[in-house]
């Protein structure tokens, strides 16, 4: 059933295909948030029971998990043996949530939907790496980022308008997702396997079976230049995760609360958020990723994050409509051309192809999972010392994963991932 017959897709044809997982990855993380409040009502939910959903969700604990599965997987089996049945596993995901009538059947739909998406994301982001011409991997890999920030606009200009006729237009929201990854699902099927993973495995069976090498194993993706990576890539994405997470789920409410705009005002500058992300993504990091220095570039992107969040370490007093629109319009082209985009790039090209997926998916799940413990520290921080304090924090989250990403950044644009890994490790990884 899933042998068919195809004609050799062009690189672009793969990336969007892959790409199309940050689409609905982010879209299930906001139609979530969007319809929470009448899932509440509907369910009768308590605070704990909401929390369970925010940190079992795609957003944090079920993706951390699927990342660090589907990336052994990845590695084990190739990619196209995960990009042909995760998506599977989402749309039934999905399912449980499109027809859920308790709150079991929509807890189990948001963690079988996390652990789709985040098996779904190391083999994307990873094959489009593989798949991208050396000269163009930014902006092949910055059409995830375009699709991780068109998936939520998309998503919440949606439900603005379906909302209003109450649980069924949620229902709706999440039903056009099932669509897009059924399509996604079936386009897949005509691709083949990565040439990069196809050479890497064959050679790796070889030497194993000649009892000159032994199996991937963490000990020596947590150990020498693979440890230093690890590190460096957490210092980069998941401090900065921190506060992205935080500004992808408390915005509108810090909007409201702190800033004193309205709830549609709030909706829209949301939603304008996502708008700057991906026309950021596609004029900044997809044109000029790989014709500039990129740790200039990551310098100047992250720099503003940093000013974005200062804004709201003023008293609230101080705060003004233009500090809101800049941290608004800051924020926004950091989402979409800053530290995420860098960590998918940098990561698919510090490691060998052998343990890439695998390394990738380790992590993914450090990032999400500190993202789930942080999520609930945050209403905590927030209530117990004020909101001032918590966004001290954010600018220390941000300024370090600045501070690390500038001082770390590799020079690998132009080069082809086998010219970085001879670079890196002094010979190719058997």
């Amino acid at each position: 059933f899933f042998i068919m017959n195809y004609q050799e897709p062009s690189p672009w044809k793969k990336t969007i295909l892959a790409a199309m997982t940050s689409y609905i990855d982010a879209g299930s993380i906001v139609a979530g948030a969007a319809g929470l409040s009448l899932w509440q009502a509907y369910l009768g939910m308590d605070g704990y029971q909401m929390g369970a959903l925010a940190a079992l969700s795609s957003n944090a604990g079920s993706a951390a998990v699927g990342a660090l599965i589907g990336g052994r997987i990845c590695d084990k089996y190739g990619r196209k043996f995960v990009y042909t049945y995760d998506l599977l596993v989402y749309i039934v995901g999905m399912l449980l949530i499109v027809f859920g009538v308790n709150y079991p059947m929509l807890l189990a739909g948001y963690i079988i939907v996390g652990l789709g998406v985040g098996a779904d994301i190391v083999a994307s982001w990873t094959l489009i790496a593989e798949e991208a011409p050396s000269e163009d991997r930014a902006k092949h890999c910055g059409s995830a980022q375009f699709a991780w920030a068109l998936g939520p606009a998309v998503v919440l200009l949606i439900s603005a308008w379906i909302n209003q006729f109450g649980l069924i237009g949620n229902r709706i929201v999440f039903a056009h997702l099932i669509i897009v990854a059924a399509w996604v699902w079936y386009q897949r099927l005509k691709m083949p396997e990565s040439k990069d993973w196809k050479q890497a495995k064959e050679a790796e069976q070889k030497l194993i079976a000649e009892g000159k090498i032994k199996p991937v194993s963490y000990s020596e993706i947590l150990s020498g230049i693979n440890l230093k990576t690890v590190l460096f890539l957490c210092g980069v994405y998941t401090i900065w995760n921190l506060c992205a997470s935080t500004w992808g789920f408390f915005m509108p409410y810090i909007f409201e609360n702190v800033g004193k705009l309205s709830n549609s005002m709030s909706q829209l500058m949301s939603v304008g958020s996502f708008v700057i992300s991906f026309v950021g993504t596609y004029f900044i990091f997809m044109r000029l990723g790989d014709k500039m220095s990129r740790r200039l570039l990551y310098a100047i992107i992250g720099g503003i994050y940093v000013i974005a969040w200062g804004v709201w370490v003023l008293p609230p007093e101080m705060l003004a409509m233009w500090m809101l629109v800049m941290f608004t319009v800051f924020a926004g082209i950091n989402n979409g051309s800053g530290q995420q985009a860098f960590y998918q790039l940098w990561s698919s090209e510090l490691f060998p192809t052998k343990y890439r997926a695998t390394a990738q998916g380790l992590t993914f799940f450090i990032t999400r999972i500190l993202a789930a413990v942080w999520g609930f520290s945050v209403p905590i921080i927030m209530t117990t010392f004020g909101f001032r304090y918590a966004a001290m924090l954010m600018v220390a989250f941000a300024f370090i994963s600045w501070l690390v990403g500038v001082i770390g950044a590799p020079k690998t644009e132009g080069k082809t991932l086998k010219q970085i890994e001879i670079e890196r490790y002094g010979h190719e990884v058997k």
